[in-house]
């Protein structure tokens, strides 16, 4: 009954949610290209696809991997990403080209989904992360179609609200064929919300999986020159409406201690780059954009102090031009983002308080001493003061991090091996 209601609902909101779409489109038109695969009318396909659906850009950066591994196990089977945002898409393309397929997910009505899987014929379905979409999978599932819950990640509060609609969650989770769990406790809370002993392992996280290329470590050398070799540089990644002001109120204190130093700030997402350019000027500091391709050491002003990454596809890149990473959504109530690529690039990790997202990353980071928690503008200030004026600790403090992600290596393969023998 509940999962009528909730068609029924967004039944009723999809011609409110094409509305938004087309309003967003008019400032920014990618939100809006190819709409009509939002309803399931994608190009349909010769033979059946292993489809892999990451919602957003984390999701797909998390996603690569396993999609590599896929393609060199059975390059024979065509593989389609799906996600729910431009970016997220753009992503995909950037990082395989002609390699596999693209389309917007569906809109999660039974019509839009019954097109969709009519038109692609996915003999699985590779959801990344926590994304239970009651049609998607219920719609997959009467096909029978395998469903792959990859790198799955609960918190307890995200547990706390599925049991709030447990008559809806508990059949969705017992229509997945196998749930690989990061971690023993998001195994426990499937369990408790519905799943299936039978069908949940804990493999790991496949983010631990990341690896650096020697392109992109050449590029990141390349960008430190030019950004000065000796200057201390810190960057905050991934950042949030809210979250700015006080990243910012961080850097001018650190300015007193430092005159000489360049905060780099990757807002998350693209529709915010003007925004945060705008903001950084409006609090008196000198800003490069690096979409303008000019080094921070060489505006027209003289030396800047906040260097603006307002490029996709590159936060990887800039974390390597960098000495120390706080990584966002994590001042505000978002839940925090992935902190395994700075700890991949061996520099010290910093996070506000709210890392609920990435609980059991951040706990294991926390346990071998590879991270530090910044609950305020003065907390983060002080914390960069520190690691810049004492190179020993911020050197021990990357290298623990780094210690981490090298010793949590190791479950793409797993996750892998469990769909190869499944599909």
């Amino acid at each position: 009954m509940l999962h009528f209601f909730y068609s029924l609902f967004f039944r009723i909101a999809l011609p409110f949610v094409l509305l938004r779409l087309w309003w967003i489109g008019r400032t920014n038109p990618d939100a809006f290209v190819r709409w009509q695969e939002r309803l399931g009318y994608v190009e349909a396909s010769e033979e059946p696809v292993i489809w892999v659906h990451a919602v957003s850009v984390g999701e797909t950066i998390a996603a690569a991997p396993l999609v590599e591994a896929l393609l060199r196990r059975n390059p024979e089977i065509p593989i389609l990403m799906t996600a729910m945002t431009p970016t997220g898409s753009a992503r995909a393309r950037a990082l395989f080209g002609d390699q596999v397929r693209y389309a917007f997910s569906p809109y999660d009505t039974p019509g839009a989904v019954r097109r969709f899987v009519d038109r692609v014929r996915p003999r699985a379905l590779v959801i990344m992360e926590t994304e239970l979409w009651p049609n998607m999978i219920a719609l997959s599932r009467r096909r029978e179609v395998p469903i792959f819950l990859i790198n799955a990640r609960l918190s307890g509060r995200s547990a706390r609200g599925y049991e709030r609609v447990a008559s809806l969650v508990r059949p969705l989770l017992r229509s997945i064929s196998w749930i690989a769990a990061q971690a023993e406790e998001d195994a426990g809370r499937f369990l408790r919300i519905g799943a299936k002993p039978e069908s949940v392992s804990v493999t790991g996280s496949i983010k631990f999986d990341v690896e650096i290329s020697e392109e992109v470590r050449a590029e990141s050398s390349g960008l430190r020159r030019e950004l000065g070799a000796d200057r201390p540089v810190w960057i905050a990644a991934s950042t949030h409406e809210g979250e700015d002001r006080q990243i910012l109120e961080a850097h001018q204190q650190v300015l007193k201690e430092y005159p000489d130093a360049l905060l780099m700030i990757v807002p998350r997402h693209p529709e915010r780059f003007d925004d945060v350019a705008e903001l950084i000027e409006s609090m008196g500091l000198s800003v490069v954009r690096r979409s303008q391709g000019e080094g921070a050491g060489n505006s027209n002003s003289g030396q800047s102090s906040v260097y603006l990454g307002d490029t996709m596809g590159e936060l990887l890149m800039l974390y390597g031009a960098s000495d120390i990473a706080f990584v966002g959504g994590s001042l505000i109530e978002r839940g925090g983002h992935n902190p395994l690529e700075p700890a991949a690039w061996g520099i010290p990790v910093l996070s506000g308080p709210h890392i609920f997202n990435f609980e059991t990353i951040y706990n294991r980071l926390d346990a071998g001493e590879g991270l530090y928690i910044t609950p305020s503008a003065e907390s983060l200030a002080r914390i960069v003061v520190h690691l810049i004026a004492d190179k020993a600790s911020a050197q021990k403090a990357g290298s623990n991090a780094l210690a981490v992600v090298n010793a949590n290596r190791g479950a793409l393969e797993k996750v892998v091996d469990g769909i190869v023998e499944r599909v």
